[in-house]
């Protein structure tokens, strides 16, 4: 028997994330708020950079997204 991986996808945030590449954003996840400029965005998570610092954020995660 083979392992198969298996994500889960939600096409219309991935689609709607990735319009907002490079623009500033407040992300609240189960943790807490973050805010930082979309780098990049994958079907399972987004790239965030706030100053220096790049933070992995799955898409699983998020609660609510607010564009600044």
């Amino acid at each position: 028997m083979t392992p198969q991986f298996m994500s889960l996808i939600d096409p219309y945030v991935y689609q709607t994330l990735q319009t907002l590449r490079g623009r500033e954003v407040v992300i609240e996840t189960v943790r807490g708020n973050m805010h930082g400029t979309i780098q990049d965005v994958k079907p399972d998570h987004i790239v965030l950079k706030n100053g220096d610092t790049l933070f992995f954020v799955r898409i699983q995660q998020t609660i609510w997204i607010m564009p600044k």
